[in-house]
């Protein structure tokens, strides 16, 4: 009894003293309210943080398309250079195709062996050494968005990574210009350097774009209206929402899918095909010898051949036989036609003929005016002449 007493004693003790200490480290500190104190700043690191080094190697490794293999040969020691500032060596395999970074005993600071991890990843992206090698500074980090596997569909996916990077790469330097980030669209990723930031602006116009969710240019606009909205320092604690654009998208009917019309069940099995035995004894080829067997297979492959020459013989004559003539007659509308036609020809033949008759009876009667008047004159020459 005196044990058990002793030790709820014991507990309501340790009880109290945890309740007094409850709370002691959320005492104001004197640099809580220090206006000059920017608690946003990334201190450079200093060796003298670490003088004694790492314990352990840490190793990355990986792997680079063939067509890098040139170049990366080219400008290796550049990154062998920058790595060795840090105390970090670096391994170029073109045996394997690969690229491998280790911590060394002049290894200081640990979180380097992360940034050249990012730096290869990025050389075997396709970016530029001497661009690739800033994200070894604190202020820079990097970013690769695997497009490959958002969408199936190779001809979309093109298309939308043409639109990603815009007529001359117009959309693509816009982009870089609003988020601050360096952007390099190559194959199936997009590798990006900059501030969280704007990194974090980049994978979302990415992957909006790949998705045909929103149209980079939207975002472009977004952003935009953004950097004149933080100008005012009167807007810094209201939304945005407001001032930003809506836009709606307009989904586009996609053609049904041919939907399979499904099998009635039945529980029963399908019937059991017949073997090769069973058909050779309903043929009654079971019982026949091996040599008419094989007379047999040849008079088949014979009548097989002389069915396919025939086939052939009539496709070839087939383009010397003269097409068939139209003996039918005319169609329906093309009579018609051709009685208005006729139609229309003797009634002109006939105005004509009349005409020309006309002609020729005004003619007689002119000419036997004439002659008339021709035999008065004369008939009266001869009566002055028989006067005088």
């Amino acid at each position: 009894m005196a044990s058990a007493d002793e030790a709820n004693a014991a507990a309501e003790g340790t009880e109290g003293k945890n309740w007094q200490r409850k709370g002691k480290h959320k005492k104001e500190k004197p640099w809580d309210d220090d206006p000059n104190i920017d608690r946003w700043t990334v201190e450079k690191f200093d060796p003298s943080w670490n003088e004694g080094g790492l314990l352990e190697v840490s190793s990355f490794s990986t792997l680079f398309p063939q067509y890098r293999e040139k170049y990366l040969q080219e400008t290796w020691p550049i990154v062998k250079g920058a790595l060795k500032e840090f105390g970090v060596s670096c391994e170029l395999n073109l045996v394997e195709g690969s690229m491998t970074v280790s911590t060394t005993r002049k290894t200081r600071d640990p979180y380097i062996i992360l940034k050249a991890r990012d730096l290869i990843k990025l050389l075997s992206r396709s970016v530029p050494a001497p661009q690739a090698i800033k994200v070894l500074n604190d202020e820079m980090n990097c970013d690769i968005v695997k497009i490959g596997s958002i969408i199936r569909n190779k001809e979309r996916f093109v298309k939308r990574r043409e639109r990603l990077l815009g007529p001359n790469l117009s959309t693509l330097k816009a982009i870089e210009i609003l988020t601050g980030c360096y952007i390099l669209v190559q194959g199936n990723t997009v590798a990006a350097m900059g501030s969280f930031k704007g990194l974090k602006q980049v994978r979302r116009i990415v992957e909006d774009c790949i998705k045909n969710i929103k149209h980079p240019v939207y975002h472009i606009k977004e952003l935009l209206i953004k950097r004149e909205l933080a100008k005012n320092p009167a807007l810094a604690t209201e939304s945005w929402d407001r001032f930003l654009p809506s836009f709606k998208k307009k989904n586009v009917k996609q053609k049904k899918p041919n939907t399979k019309e499904k099998k009635q069940y039945t529980p029963f099995p399908p019937p059991q095909q017949p073997s090769k035995i069973d058909l050779e004894l309903e043929s009654g080829e079971y019982f026949m010898s091996d040599k008419k067997k094989s007379a047999k297979k040849w008079q088949e492959k014979l009548d097989k051949q002389s069915e396919k020459s025939e086939e052939k013989k009539r496709k070839r004559e087939a383009a010397f036989v003269p097409p068939k003539e139209n003996t039918a007659g005319l169609s329906e509308s093309v009579k018609s036609t051709n009685d208005n036609e006729i139609a229309d020809i003797t009634k002109s033949l006939k105005k004509k003929a009349k005409k020309f008759r006309n002609s020729e009876a005004e003619e007689n009667v002119k000419i036997e005016s004439y002659v008339a008047s021709n035999e008065e004159s004369h008939s009266k020459k001869k009566r002055k002449s028989s006067s005088k």
